[in-house]
C-alpha cells in the first residue's frame, strides 16, 4: 500500500468480528504486539482498538448479529456515507447495514458487492482510521477474492473510481495509480461454501517466523509462505477461531 494516511477511497481500517474476544486479544497481541484497549461504554458493546505504540492501527469486536461469520472485514474512507451507500445501490451492490453514526467518531455503512463480497463504508469525523499503515503490524494491502471479477471491476471503478492495473496473473487496484490492493479470481481451489470476500494484508519483520508463531498459538496456514516473483514473501493464516487474514514481507531491494 503506497499511502501512509486514510485517503478518500482507500482502505482505511480494518475489523475483525471474533466469537472469543478475549482469546483474539491475546492471539494478535502475541503475533503483531499490538495492545487492545476495551471501549467501556456499554453501548459500545465490547468494541476493542489495537494499537501499536499510541497508533490506532485494527479493531477487534464480539459478533454482533446471529449468523454474522468470524471474519475480518475492510473498510474504505468516503467523503459522506449516505452518497457512497446510495452509490453502491446504483451500481448493483446491496446495503446490508443503513449508514448510522458511531459516537461522534464518524458514519459508517456494511454493504456488499455484486459478486456478494461484504465491506464497510467510513466516513470519518473524529476517528479517521488507522494511524500507521505498512509498518510491522499495520495494514498493507488489501485484496479482493471474487467469482465475478468483471462485474465487480465495473462496480468499484463505478463507485469509488478506482484505477485498474491488470496483468495475465493478478488485477491490482489504485486511485491515481496509487495501488493499494488487488483482486484474486477464486478458481475451483476455493471450495464452493467459500464466499467473496475482502482479505486484508498485514505487514510483518518475517513471513516464516509469523506463519509459525500462528499455527504454534492454534492457528493454521491456509496458504505457506510464499515468495511472489518480484514482489514480497506472503502467507495466509487462520486464528483459532477461524478468521482469514494475510501476512507480508516486501522483497529486499538489490
Amino acid at each position: 500500500m503506497k499511502f501512509d494516511k486514510p485517503v478518500p477511497g482507500g482502505p482505511c481500517w480494518a475489523e475483525l468480528g471474533t466469537s472469543d474476544l478475549e482469546a483474539a486479544k491475546w492471539f494478535y497481541a502475541d503475533l503483531f504486539g499490538w495492545r487492545p484497549e476495551t471501549d467501556p461504554r456499554e453501548e459500545a458493546g465490547g468494541y476493542t482498538i489495537a494499537h501499536l505504540g499510541d497508533a490506532p492501527v485494527a479493531a477487534l469486536s464480539p459478533l454482533y448479529r446471529e449468523g454474522q461469520p468470524v471474519a475480518w472485514n475492510v473498510s474504505f474512507a468516503v467523503p459522506y456515507a449516505d452518497a457512497a451507500a446510495a452509490a453502491v445501490r446504483a451500481a448493483g451492490g446491496a446495503v446490508l447495514l443503513e449508514p448510522m453514526d458511531v459516537f461522534d467518531h464518524g458514519r459508517f455503512a456494511v454493504v456488499a458487492d455484486p459478486g456478494g463480497a461484504v465491506f464497510q463504508l467510513w466516513q470519518p469525523w473524529s476517528f479517521h482510521g488507522a494511524a500507521l499503515f505498512n509498518a510491522p503490524g499495520s495494514l498493507g494491502w488489501v485484496e479482493l477474492m471474487t467469482r465475478d471479477p468483471d462485474a465487480v471491476i465495473a462496480f468499484y471503478t463505478t463507485v469509488f473510481d478506482w484505477t485498474v492495473h491488470p496483468s495475465e496473473s493478478y488485477t491490482q487496484w489504485g486511485i491515481e495509480g496509487a495501488d493499494f490492493g488487488g483482486m484474486v479470481e477464486m478458481g475451483a481451489r476455493f471450495p464452493h461454501e467459500v464466499p467473496s470476500h475482502w482479505l486484508p494484508y498485514f505487514a510483518v519483520e518475517d513471513v516464516d517466523t509469523t506463519a509459525r508463531a500462528c499455527t504454534d498459538a492454534g492457528g493454521h496456514l491456509l496458504m505457506e509462505p510464499t515468495s511472489v516473483p518480484d514482489g514480497p514473501r506472503i502467507a495466509v493464516p487462520r486464528d483459532p477461531q477461524g478468521a482469514a487474514f494475510g501476512i507480508y514481507k516486501e522483497a529486499e531491494e538489490s
